[in-house]
């Protein structure tokens, strides 16, 4: 059997790519042949590095002819909807995408071909399936749970991962700089606010500004690094921050909030208690208050964070809790149900 893949944001190397990419290695793991559009064959010796990812089955070609001669082809949307010709279209939705002529008569006739849309939350479907006048499925991000049976001292560090760009969506560093900032004055000793992420797509002076911003506190703002020393990062921190989104209107702007939030569950698999803003898909992954914690104002993921660093007992409670809830969204879970699409 012959799949084609197709990511028009693959040398961005973020959550959605670890997505397609998964959705790849599962097909390879089931006997399928894999052939993944992209012209730079460089992309995928860095991917790997970048993700922490066996790619090694997976053939790169200047042109996958939109599925034409193959069993099937998974196409991750630009807003466009393409014309494609496998014996099975899957069309896939990362973003929320609003107002782009989704309902043409155009669109309708090119959806006859598609077999199934798949989006990556239900935040992301509630605005895919008004725009487009379809019924999508949702198949949750994957995530690689924590193999790491040695047992790491967590530290007194507080994480974000996020890709630093301009582009699209509202990632919230610079809040959580001023936030940390805010408690260091109040009191906070000793603790250290890490932020990681990709600086290769539409970053601009963003990462020398937040340096400039950070500047005389415990603050760290690290760059491409590869994807297992970021897992060290994990590992050691208490608590895992996000802001994105904070301050947009997810109704007039739905891609600009975080529309998951893999990272968050990254961080929860090794233990790192996430408190994030209450937007897009953060409310998908979290339960408040049972395992993580959820904000809406800066003033409280100031006093949430105050109280969960004062209570170590009932931050150990909601670490281990995060844990167990990353299993829903593991890669084996990912795999048995993406074959339900296939079949």
């Amino acid at each position: 059997m012959r799949a084609a893949v197709y990511d028009p944001y693959l040398d961005t190397g973020g959550g959605g790519e670890r997505y397609i990419l998964t959705f790849a290695c599962a097909l390879i793991k089931n006997g399928w042949k894999v052939d993944l559009q992209w012209k730079d064959k460089k992309t995928l010796p860095w991917l790997e590095e970048r993700l922490g990812m066996d790619l090694s089955g997976i053939n790169i070609v200047d042109n996958i002819s939109r599925g034409a001669g193959y069993d099937l082809i998974f196409w991750i949307s630009d807003g466009s909807i393409p014309l494609l010709f496998a014996k099975k279209n899957i069309l896939h939705f990362q973003t929320p995408f609003k107002d782009v002529g989704g309902k043409s008569i155009f669109n309708k006739l090119k959806l006859l071909r598609v077999n199934n849309i798949i989006c990556n939350s239900q935040y992301t479907k509630s605005f895919i399936d008004k725009e487009y006048s379809v019924n999508s499925a949702v198949l949750y991000p994957p995530v690689s749970l924590s193999k790491n049976t040695t047992k790491v001292e967590k530290e007194k560090i507080i994480i974000y991962v996020g890709r630093y760009s301009r582009l699209q969506q509202a990632k919230g560093q610079e809040v959580l700089i001023e936030v940390f900032k805010d408690l260091c004055k109040k009191g906070l000793k000793n603790w250290r606010l890490v932020l990681i992420g990709g600086s290769n797509v539409g970053a601009g002076d963003i990462v020398s500004n937040l340096k400039k911003t950070a500047q005389g506190y415990p603050i760290d703002v690290l760059e491409n690094l590869p994807y297992k020393e970021v897992i060290k990062f994990y590992e050691k921190a208490s608590l895992y921050w996000s802001a994105s989104g904070y301050g947009i209107d997810e109704q007039s702007e739905p891609a600009r909030v975080e529309h998951f939030g893999i990272t968050v569950v990254e961080a929860m698999t090794h233990g790192a208690v996430p408190v994030v803003v209450k937007k897009g898909g953060h409310g998908e992954i979290i339960v408040d208050g049972q395992d993580g914690l959820l904000w809406e104002n800066t003033e409280e993921l100031i006093t949430k964070t105050q109280e969960l660093i004062i209570d170590e007992r009932r931050l150990k409670q909601i670490a281990n809790k995060a844990r167990e809830k990353a299993k829903k969204f593991s890669e084996e879970e990912f795999e048995k149900n993406l074959f339900r699409y296939i079949k």
